[in-house]
């Protein structure tokens, strides 16, 4: 159920962030910490918990890769459809991860 009223400022800047990874493109949660400069991957996987349905939620993954847990299959379909590379069940980090600047050659 997503929670009522506005994203605090914090949840707002990680959400248009993660409306910024091209498509086939992914970032850890601890990769958009470090961007924005504030918080860790807990924080940001607690925004994306609370607000991130509204977004691409499936570029966001693990550092190892891994999609969020309980939506793996639907994480595999959205990475398939946008040919995000993968390493078997997982993102290819060295090929897909996003650095938030360069744009996507997918």
């Amino acid at each position: 159920m997503e929670p009522v009223g506005h994203p605090p400022p914090y949840a707002e800047r990680v959400l248009d962030l993660v409306e910024r990874i091209p498509r086939g493109r992914v970032m850890s949660y601890g990769d958009i910490a470090e961007y924005l400069g504030e918080g860790g991957p807990r924080q940001v996987g607690r925004v994306m918990s609370t607000w991130g349905g509204g977004v691409p939620w499936w570029r966001v993954v693990h550092a190892d890769g891994t999609p969020p847990p309980g939506h793996e299959q639907r994480c595999l379909a959205r990475w398939r459809e946008e040919r995000t590379p993968l390493r078997g069940a997982r993102a290819d980090m060295r090929a897909a991860r996003w650095d938030g600047v360069s744009e996507s050659t997918a």
